[in-house]
């Protein structure tokens, strides 16, 4: 696996990986990751296709996911350990 990109954003840490005939889009936010595989082959441009796919609407999902995922890591957490 290998890091072929990294997108700045204000929120998330954006890579894009390649591996396996697979690009693989990899959001994280502190302790938490978001990660989205695609084949090469179903991409007519390549990474350039992969970055056109990072718009504002998805992006504001995968944040959106972000706060869902950690209320549900902290909700779990504190039912087991207090």
């Amino acid at each position: 696996m290998r890091i072929i990109a990294e997108l700045p954003h204000p929120e998330f840490k954006i890579s894009i990986l390649n591996m396996n005939q697979k690009f693989i889009i990899k959001i994280e936010q502190g302790t938490l990751e978001q990660s989205y595989k695609i084949p090469e082959m179903d991409l007519t441009d390549g990474v350039n296709s992969v970055f056109e796919l990072l718009d504002e609407d998805f992006l504001k999902t995968v944040a959106a996911r972000f706060i869902s995922m950690r209320l549900d890591f902290k909700d779990t957490y504190f039912r087991y350990n207090y």
